[in-house]
């Protein structure tokens, strides 16, 4: 992991036996706040925030599970609705509390956003949908197939951004599909194209140009 100037705070929680969820937390006071699953990986990413030039923004990452069969089920509702809710509950219940008292910051839905990669990116959206009084925005990375547009969108939609690579063709189709149902719902949706793979090299890069259309200010990179 490269300098990061900013700190990382690491909680643990009793949900699931001690699950952690780890903040980036920027060196000036956050302006933005994104919440994301695959807390391992996303929440080292405040480095490349830094390096860009994005508004000072908070990462709040709650940690997978190592199971990958666990870890989609958690993140897609499709699969089993009882594990995916409780995950929810702790993701937009508890942590969201554990933030607003462990860093005194003031949370809207303006100004805070869900994040997911892959799988992650199916959470994302189903976050989002099921919680636009809290997450203004959602920002998605190479969604995977498990969960698709329903057939009644909800009426209050948070702005989308979409992004996957040429070179994962599965994954673009999947981004495509959702951008075209977000739109015809009337969302407002980005939807980026990458000549790249399904690797969290392209993700990392793409994160700053997320946060920037979410959150304002061209990133330097």
């Amino acid at each position: 992991m490269s300098f990061i100037a900013g700190k990382l705070v690491t909680g643990t929680f009793e949900y699931d036996g001690g699950r952690q969820v780890t903040a980036y937390v920027p060196p000036d006071p956050p302006q933005a706040f994104v919440f994301a699953g695959d807390g391992q990986l996303i929440s080292q990413w405040g480095g490349a925030l830094e390096e860009a030039g994005t508004p000072p923004t908070m990462i709040i990452g709650v940690h997978r599970q190592t199971d990958e069969t666990m870890r989609l089920h958690e993140y897609s509702p499709g699969f089993s609705p009882e594990r995916f809710a409780a995950h929810e509950k702790f993701f937009v219940e508890d942590v969201y509390r554990w933030v607003q008292s462990r860093f005194a910051v003031a949370l809207t839905a303006d100004n805070t956003a869900v994040l997911g990669v892959s799988a992650g990116g199916e959470l994302s959206l189903a976050i989002g949908l099921r919680h636009p009084e809290i997450f203004g925005t959602i920002l998605c990375a190479s969604p995977g197939g498990g969960y698709r547009p329903p057939e009644r969108m909800p009426r209050s939609i948070p702005r989308t951004y979409l992004v996957a690579g040429t070179l994962e063709p599965f994954f673009l189709e999947n981004a495509a599909r959702w951008a075209a149902a977000l739109r015809e719902a009337g969302a407002d949706v980005e939807l980026m194209e990458r000549v790249a793979s399904h690797d969290d090299a392209m993700w990392r890069a793409e994160f700053p140009l997320m946060v920037a259309w979410a959150f304002g200010r061209t990133p330097q990179i």
